[in-house]
């Protein structure tokens, strides 16, 4: 089973069937997925705060839905977070592929590769970094996080997480 099969089967045993997706070649796999099954709501988008008002949307029917975007786009959606997501206690699932980290080809996502973790801090959004893609199952402790808190999370997957071999 890929790391992209293992994700998925992550979310449909936690009940995760709405999913807003941002374009990136590290989520391309999982993307894909999310587009064939059935199982899913997927709903594609341009913009990351587009993302997080129709995640919020989401929550209204009873859903924890799961936003997909790189780390390029955190910065986008900065007064989304703070003024709707946080401010009315809105869980959400941030999958976000942290472009910059070691094995980044393109170096103008650095900089926003080194602060992203900053923003989520200082945003009071509690993540975690998955170096190995072996400890896919912590995605499940931070569904269980936004469950409980009502709050956003959000789940950093490096380059290494996506190595071959891993």
């Amino acid at each position: 089973m890929s790391v992209d099969q293992e994700i998925i089967k992550i979310f449909k045993e936690q009940n995760i069937n709405f999913a807003v997706s941002l374009p990136c070649k590290l989520l391309d796999g999982l993307i894909r997925i999310l587009y064939k099954d059935d199982f899913f709501i997927h709903i594609p988008v341009t913009r990351e705060e587009e993302g997080i008002g129709i995640c919020s949307g989401a929550t209204l029917t009873g859903n924890l839905p799961v936003l997909l975007i790189q780390s390029s786009g955190i910065g986008n959606c900065v007064n989304a977070f703070a003024s709707l997501a946080l401010y009315y206690n809105i869980p959400i699932l941030i999958l976000i592929s942290h472009r910059g980290t070691e094995g980044e080809t393109i170096n103008a996502q650095i900089p926003m590769g080194i602060i992203t973790p900053k923003i989520l801090d200082v945003l009071g959004i509690d993540y975690i970094s998955i170096e190995d893609s072996k400890e896919v199952g912590k995605i499940r402790v931070m569904i269980q996080k936004a469950k409980e808190t009502e709050k956003p999370v959000a789940v950093l997957l490096p380059f290494s997480f996506w190595r071959e071999g891993n």
